[in-house]
């Protein structure tokens, strides 16, 4: 079954609102099987409304709208969509008296226009609106399904995941719907993780490979249609095998999460805790860690030291070791160890991890920008150092500098 999403509103096209809906929409319908395959945004005009519906009947099997089911004058899906098939317009009694009612517990006036939110076209099953005053409506019409919901997410939502989603079901039939696996990668770009895997993805035929990416991290959807969870698994850990066998080194977690929730998670299991002494990452790592619910029993803190001054008195980096004729630097190998290493003591961890470089604009103590420094100390093992040259503005090497530490403290504590 192919799907055509059609968003009603001229304050989506304004960019007033993000089409929220439709991510949601098609996330529920890919759940059930159903492959969308446009979307489409109208505006409240009721012509270009109606040459939407047209266009999406010849190309989709379920249209679905949202938004346009409201009292006043603009809202217009109903009133287009029961012309375009040619059908009546009757108020859905149940909804009707919904709707009085809470205007009259509320102690107000109902005025005539809430009258069109319990409107129904002729012939529709009825979508009780658990949240809200407008009823949604389904109906299949020459073997195309069409489904009405309001705009306002609250509503949406609850309609889409209960009334809906059964009606959709009943027009089904025997379609498979389509289970989903998200692979999360750390420490590898898009375009070698593709490359590796590049025969797959070309010669994909079921489960289907889908690569995403967004800063910091890659990801790969692994998708299969089936009748039960239990197939769908055992055709999606066939796939996830091959792929570990060439990328298990960067394959951080088998579910939609960032890699330092999977840290905070490793750290917990293992009942280690951790702290950090930042400079040019100016606390990413630290914000990045604690936003994670309930890391406060593995993350014991950090300190932003951006200055030669803080840095010595705080962690107690020599002067002589970042300033002076032949000194290292604050930006070197040298003190992003010292970093590392006195951040965990004076913190009483596990590991410590420190981050020093040059994020930008200009370079700093004759260090190109993007030159970024980042130390792993582990209690009872050596500290680690790692160097890597970043591209991009400020913020994105501070990022990209934040999400390489943390893959390789990943890596250290899945060991």
């Amino acid at each position: 079954m192919k799907a055509e999403i059609i968003a009603v509103g001229t304050e989506l096209l304004l960019g007033q609102i993000v089409n929220t809906n439709a991510q949601a929409i098609s996330q529920k319908l890919a759940e059930l099987g159903i492959d969308v395959y446009f979307q489409t945004v109208v505006g409240d005009n009721a012509a270009r409304l109606r040459q939407a519906i047209e266009i999406g009947r010849g190309r989709a099997d379920l249209l679905l709208f949202t938004g346009g089911l409201g009292p006043t004058q603009d809202d217009l899906t109903k009133d287009v969509l029961a012309d375009y098939l040619g059908r009546g317009l009757h108020i859905h009694e149940p909804s009707m008296s919904a709707i009085e009612n809470l205007f009259s517990s509320r102690g107000m006036a109902m005025v005539e226009s809430n009258r069109r939110q319990a409107l129904m076209i002729e012939g529709c099953v009825p979508l009780p609106n658990a949240t809200g005053l407008a009823v949604g409506n389904a109906l299949k019409e020459d073997g195309t399904l069409y489904m009405l919901l309001p705009g306002p997410p609250k509503e949406m939502k609850p309609m889409l995941e209960g009334p809906g989603q059964e009606w959709l079901r009943s027009m089904l039939g025997e379609e498979k719907p389509l289970f989903s696996r998200l692979l999360k990668f750390a420490g590898i770009g898009e375009s070698n993780l593709e490359a590796k895997l590049i025969d797959l993805i070309e010669n994909q035929v079921d489960p289907t490979l889908a690569p995403y990416a967004k800063e910091g991290e890659v990801s790969i959807r692994v998708s299969t249609k089936a009748a039960t969870a239990k197939e769908a698994d055992g055709k999606i850990d066939a796939a996830v095998e091959t792929i570990k066998a060439r990328v298990g080194e960067h394959l951080y977690a088998q579910e939609d999460i960032p890699i330092e929730e999977q840290i905070v998670k490793l750290l917990r299991k293992s009942g280690r805790r951790l702290a950090c002494a930042e400079s040019c990452s100016g606390g990413l790592f630290a914000e990045l860690v604690t936003n994670v619910p309930g890391s406060s029993g593995e993350f014991v803190g950090g300190v932003v030291t951006y200055t030669n001054v803080m840095k010595n008195k705080l962690l107690g980096i020599p002067m002589s070791q970042m300033e002076g004729p032949g000194a290292p630097g604050a930006i070197s190998e040298s003190t992003a160890k010292l970093m590392a290493e006195n951040v965990r003591l004076i913190a009483d961890a596990d590991f410590g991890v420190s981050l020093t470089g040059v994020a930008g604009p200009a370079e700093a103590e004759g260090k190109p920008v993007g030159l970024v420094y980042f130390a792993i100390a582990e209690k009872g093992k050596e500290t680690i150092v790692h160097t890597t040259n970043l591209s991009g503005g400020r913020s994105i090497i501070r990022l990209r500098a934040v999400k390489a530490a943390m893959y390789r403290l990943w890596q250290a504590l899945k060991d």
